[in-house]
């Protein structure tokens, strides 16, 4: 059982409801619209961030690879009813990426719990509609915040500099918030970045 699994029953804490209503709320400036498009919550947990929007979007997916989260997702899209919305236990890499695709992906502070950091986003950018965009939010680097299973944030210029690599255009970035206790149990910023395909 993946620490994820562990903590899913008890992870929409205060605390986290109160951190995901905050990004929410950034995430709400960036989207534009999104009538006929279609979004994918990467990394989804119990669904804080992608759930809230779907009544925005024609078609939404959440995929995470914690068997756990993906259970307490399917339950609350059963309870508000949402017909546009589908939850997947998945995950993307190198080798595997699923049969989907979405206009607008979103990655909340997920990126710092995968270790191979281009990995991820050249999969995400294969997944990506021409046109779409991908929506990560995550730390500013902290080097008081150390974990062996964790990136200590991110770097913006760095991060753009490698989806520049990768083929995403139009970055744009802005750190957003800044919070006590934030980031394991350091203050800590958040930044949210914009880019294109």
């Amino acid at each position: 059982m993946s620490v994820f699994d562990r903590i899913a029953s008890h992870y929409d804490s205060p605390k986290q409801l109160e951190l995901a209503q905050i990004i929410l709320n950034e995430l709400e400036n960036s989207l534009g619209e999104t009538n006929e498009k279609t979004l994918l919550d990467y990394g989804c947990g119990t669904g804080l961030i992608g759930l809230p929007l779907a009544d925005r979007f024609e078609k939404v997916t959440l995929i995470d690879p914690s068997k756990e989260m993906i259970t307490i997702v399917e339950q609350k899209v059963e309870s508000m009813a949402l017909k546009n919305t589908k939850a997947m236990i998945d995950h993307f890499s190198k080798e595997h990426i699923p049969e989907i695709t979405a206009d607008i992906i979103i990655v909340s502070l997920v990126l710092l719990h995968i270790p191979d950091t281009k990995e991820i986003l050249e999969a995400l950018y294969q997944v990506l509609n021409p046109k779409g965009y991908l929506l990560i939010v995550d730390f500013d680097t902290n080097e008081k915040a150390r974990h062996e299973k964790v990136h200590s944030g991110f770097d913006q210029n760095k991060l753009k500099a490698m989806l520049e690599t990768i083929g995403y255009q139009s970055i744009q970035s802005n750190t957003f918030y800044h919070g006590e206790e934030l980031f394991m149990r350091q203050d800590a910023s958040m930044f949210v970045l914009r880019a294109e395909k």
